[in-house]
């Protein structure tokens, strides 16, 4: 039987500094727990069209279509704005989650307690908060047709459509349903269905599937108080499911909850393949931070966190991913801290080398 295969595209930026702390992550599964994969790597974003004139080459869009997983770095960087849209860094990204199908975005909102005072939230609220955030990726507002800038009358008129069907609202809603099974079997689906006629259809088919989950507790909310909600009291949420335009507010808010954007990874998932593994594309939160790059100073653990998804979501190894995501959290516990996690004087920080040894070393412990 053959290893699982992964495509690693570090990116731009900080990407690859990331990424390689990654790699030490996986050789030690390979040597420690027999857990052997494939790696291949190639290029995305910037440094893809600096090599070949296009943010994704076609050769590396078919390699993702055919391995199990992709862990991706980060794509970007100043030097690249002065070019056409349609050539951009970001370009190659949405490539991947359009040509993969990867509808389903899965984003984490954890809070360690060793960070918990990062928060801007008080401690008490934000202390052990763990939800997850499922957001439609590849229809709504964002893909709607008609779309644009038009002339009407005497001005400009800007125009998008907000656009859904049954089956592509049936399928996120499924995906948050099962992902819910496995946690605390609540979840609660958010929309606007007082204001908007995709909202009435979201809270139809959310509720229609519901009846196929008969374990979960199902409620609704409008997103606008969802967002209050997550300042109040995040706690009271486990898993929410939303489209894509709320779903990108809500997450982003939910992130900082936590206190530290370079702590946040997160999976974009589709349909399963042959194998039954859903087509899967990793990577942290943050962006290529280029004012920081080479320098040692980047944050690894979004990216090794986002490798534990991959353990937990796309090779079926949740054990693994928990020890994983323990040893990073008795590494904070122990007080390492990158420079972005530095809160208090007269700690030293840690290079991005230094933090991926050290959760290797947890991990050496964890046996």
């Amino acid at each position: 039987m053959s290893n699982p295969s992964l495509l690693i595209l570090p990116g731009d930026g900080i990407g690859p500094e990331v990424m390689a702390e990654v790699r030490k992550v996986i050789d030690w599964y390979g040597a420690k727990r027999d857990l052997a994969f494939d790696v291949s790597e190639d290029l995305v974003g910037g440094a893809a069209y600096d090599a070949h004139g296009t943010p994704l080459h076609d050769d590396t869009m078919a390699k993702a279509q055919e391995v199990d997983a992709v862990l991706l770095g980060a794509v970007g960087g100043p030097k690249y704005d002065v070019l056409d849209f349609s050539v951009k860094p970001e370009r190659g990204l949405l490539r991947l989650r359009k040509e993969m199908d990867l509808y389903a975005n899965l984003r984490p909102a954890q809070c360690f307690d060793a960070l918990a005072d990062f928060s801007s939230l008080k401690k008490d609220v934000v202390a052990g908060l763990d939800i997850m955030i499922v957001r439609e990726l590849t229809s709504g507002i964002y893909f709607g047709e008609p779309r644009g800038i038009i002339e009407e009358g005497n001005e400009r008129v800007g125009i998008n459509t907000q656009r859904y069907t049954e089956s592509e609202i049936d399928r996120v809603a499924r995906s948050a349903f099962e992902l819910a099974m496995k946690r605390d079997k609540k979840l609660c689906s958010m929309e606007k269905a007082n204001v908007m006629e995709s909202g009435v259809l979201w809270r139809e088919v959310v509720t229609e599937v519901g009846k196929d989950y008969p374990e979960v507790e199902l409620s609704h909310m409008y997103a606008d108080a969802g967002a209050m909600q997550l300042c109040r009291w995040p706690k009271q949420f486990d898993v929410i499911v939303t489209d894509n335009l709320f779903g990108d507010l809500l997450s982003d808010a939910a992130a900082m909850l936590t206190g530290s954007l370079g702590m946040l990874p997160s999976a974009s998932l589709g349909a399963p393949m042959a194998n039954g593994r859903p087509k899967a594309l990793y990577e942290p939160v943050h962006g290529s931070a280029p004012d920081i790059a080479g320098q040692g100073k980047a944050n690894p653990i979004a990216c090794i966190l986002s490798f534990a998804m991959a353990l937990r979501y796309s090779f079926d190894l949740g054990d693994e991913a928990t020890r994983l995501e323990q040893a990073v959290e008795k590494v904070l516990a122990d007080g390492a801290r990158t420079a972005d996690l530095l809160g208090e004087e007269g700690v030293d920080p840690v290079s991005t080398s230094q933090m991926g040894d050290a959760i290797v070393a947890a991990l050496d412990a964890s046996l």
